[in-house]
């Protein structure tokens, strides 16, 4: 393989996310167009328990999705599977601390930030599976850009 692409599903007990899947290959327009748009969510339910645990506490209803037991309570969906690509975003973030791009296929299902980061740690850990490889001088590698820049012109929209 000679790039980096992410399959992620996820199955809430929600009527809006009994199962949401997604395959994206990562490039600087497929991450910037299809991924980094999606906020973060939560459950109403779960809202109170984060702060008093000193979590979410950057979060607002314009920032984030807020689901009550039907529905969004807040905002309308940027995507109709935003929450999928949320997730994505929480994965290419998380695997960010490996410390190079990443060229292979990435496959998750119900996993989280503590699955991604302890994914994170073992590839570090078994060096003998996997090895640094020089990229072409025309390839074009995605170089992360501020995230002003990147996403805030089409967040204008």
């Amino acid at each position: 393989s000679d790039h980096f692409k992410v399959t992620y599903s996820i199955s809430y007990d929600h009527p809006l996310l009994r199962h949401q899947s997604r395959t994206v290959r990562i490039t600087e327009e497929s991450f910037v167009e299809e991924v980094a748009p999606a906020r973060t969510f939560t459950f109403l339910k779960d809202v109170e328990m984060l702060r008093q645990n000193g979590l979410a506490l950057g979060g607002s209803l314009e920032n984030a999705i807020v689901l009550g037991e039907a529905g969004v309570l807040n905002n309308a969906l940027r995507f109709e599977d935003e929450f999928v690509r949320h997730k994505i975003l929480d994965a290419i973030g998380d695997l960010a601390l490996v410390g190079y791009p990443v060229i292979g296929h990435l496959v998750a299902h119900r996993a989280g930030h503590a699955l991604h980061t302890a994914f994170a740690a073992k590839i570090l850990e078994e060096s003998h599976a996997w090895r640094l490889v020089e990229s072409p001088l025309d390839a074009h590698v995605p170089v992360p850009l501020p995230l002003k820049d990147a996403v805030a012109p089409r967040l204008a929209n």
